[in-house]
């Protein structure tokens, strides 16, 4: 009986196997396309998931980028993907692309992250169309009509830096960690613009939330996420998505808590309190147009987009920020010099002053321009076929886009590798732009939060270094500048001493 099983069996395997190897053809007739860019030659099933060490990716590009040069294709399992490096090709692909390339590749992964349903997400991830031009636009007045650039969202910020102040006075010049202090400082600025308040930082259920947050970044950059993206039918299998998701999840539960009290606490017939209160007076007001994307499931993916990219992005920006600080003393006096010509110790440092602080805005941008941290942005997605550096990539093709090829350009900066402020200042010491500055993106689909994130690296930033000198910790061995790839690239684990000035 069991030999008949096997016989029966058989003609079945085959079938499948000869159907799995049709699929796989099916999926890589691109490579075969006229002018589709060159790369690894995929293997059945897998593709070039074997060429690629998701644990360093950018290692894996740079390497690649090396045989095949700027524009490289990849096929990751079934997922044809283009990596466009260096300035010239990302900008043709972002800019004069720009409105071909907007769209995102699905991400089932962070669809299960975020819910057993499959609510539309946010703004970071959603799909080029109605939807994220309607929450994108949203997004970006609410932001302006709460103060940025204006007075109440700066007072915000300078406020939180005050609190922040005094947690590193709290320290009594001992040697410590800034992570998690910057960690909910920068928290702290966008449960404002959500929610209209603020934490007291060692408040049980902030703390709570922070832990949950660190979780769900581990989850986006594990190995498995990478393969689950790659191989989405894996994630039918049951109970998988919640055990590999469990942060995400925890993180989502929390947040949805605080969106129910908050409601509680709501007065429709009041101006809007916060961006909350402005999402929900749109959903009244959409109750009758169909096509419209104001709805709860929306409003908690939105708030979760804002919170956990508007609170990484930036804290990790200030621990780079301090590490090379104490690792250039010479340059941090010479911000605290222009800090104290320029403001003073007697007030708080404000946007006005940036104007007159060309060396501190240099450091600030050499801070974000060295520590690269987002080096391969967030994936695009061709939405019809582009001709990009003369290559034909058809539609449907996930793009990657190498920031970090842009902001360690040899032919666009001086001394790439090295931590240099003057790659901001001409000869005069004035503040210069530099067309290879992208640690935001660019074209339709860069970060909403840029004006936010500047304002507030260069108001945490002063701020401290007005009232603290830092150092490496005596008898504690120099700390590295080479950051750790994971999701984002953030700088080794290091202690410092803050000394009130």
């Amino acid at each position: 009986m069991g030999l008949l099983t096997g016989e029966a069996l058989w003609p079945l395997a085959v079938a499948t196997a000869v159907f799995l190897l049709l699929v796989d053809l099916m999926h890589r007739r691109v490579h075969w396309a006229a002018h589709y860019p060159p790369g690894p030659r995929p293997l059945p099933g897998l593709g070039n998931l074997l060429h690629v060490d998701f644990q360093d990716m950018l290692h894996s590009v740079n390497q690649l980028r090396s045989r095949f040069g700027d524009v490289f294709s990849l096929q990751l399992a079934w997922t044809p993907v283009v990596v466009v490096n260096g300035l010239a090709a990302v900008r043709e692909a972002l800019v004069q692309h720009s409105e071909d390339t907007a769209d995102r590749p699905p991400s089932p992964c962070s669809r299960d992250g975020a819910s057993a349903h499959s609510p539309l997400p946010g703004v970071i991830l959603a799909r080029y169309g109605h939807a994220w031009r309607e929450q994108r636009r949203f997004s970006v007045s609410t932001m302006r009509d709460f103060g940025l650039g204006k007075k109440s969202l700066e007072q915000w910020v300078t406020e939180e830096a005050a609190c922040l102040c005094a947690a590193f006075e709290d320290q009594a010049g001992l040697p410590f960690s800034p992570n998690a202090l910057l960690n909910r400082a920068v928290s702290n600025v966008i449960s404002s613009l959500i929610y209209g308040r603020r934490f007291e930082y060692e408040d049980p259920r902030f703390l709570k939330l922070m832990d949950q947050m660190e979780e769900g970044l581990k989850e986006e950059s594990g190995i498995l996420r990478q393969v689950l993206e790659s191989v989405p039918v894996l994630l039918r299998i049951p109970g998988l998505a919640a055990k590999v998701f469990k942060g995400q999840r925890a993180f989502m539960a929390l947040l949805d808590e605080l969106l129910a009290e908050h409601k509680m606490t709501r007065d429709p017939a009041q101006p809007p309190r916060d961006l909350t209160d402005a999402f929900l007076d749109e959903v009244e007001k959409a109750k009758e147009d169909p096509r419209s994307s104001f709805n709860s499931e929306n409003l908690r993916m939105v708030v979760a987009d804002l919170f956990s990219a508007g609170m990484v992005t930036t804290s990790t920006t200030l621990a780079w920020a301090l590490l090379l600080m104490i690792l250039h003393p010479d340059v941090q006096h010479r911000v605290q010099k222009e800090i104290d010509e320029t403001v003073g110790q007697a007030r708080r440092p404000e946007m006005a002053d940036q104007a007159r602080m060309p060396f501190t805005t240099a450091v600030v941008h050499e801070v974000q321009r060295f520590g690269d941290i987002v080096p391969l942005g967030v994936p695009h997605m061709t939405s019809r076929d582009i001709e990009l550096r003369g290559f034909l990539i058809p539609k449907g093709t996930t793009l990657i886009t190498n920031l970090s090829s842009v902001l360690k350009d040899e032919t666009a900066w001086k001394e790439p590798l090295r931590f240099h402020p003057e790659h901001f200042l001409d000869a005069q010491g004035r503040f210069v732009k530099q067309a290879a500055f992208l640690p935001f993106s660019a074209g339709r689909r860069s970060c909403l939060g840029e004006p936010l994130a500047r304002m507030e690296l260069f108001l945490f930033f002063t701020c401290l270094l007005q009232r603290f000198s830092f150092s490496v910790p005596a008898g504690q061995p120099r700390p590295s500048d080479h950051g750790t790839y994971g999701l984002l690239v953030a700088p080794p684990p290091y202690q410092l001493c803050a000394v009130p000035r």
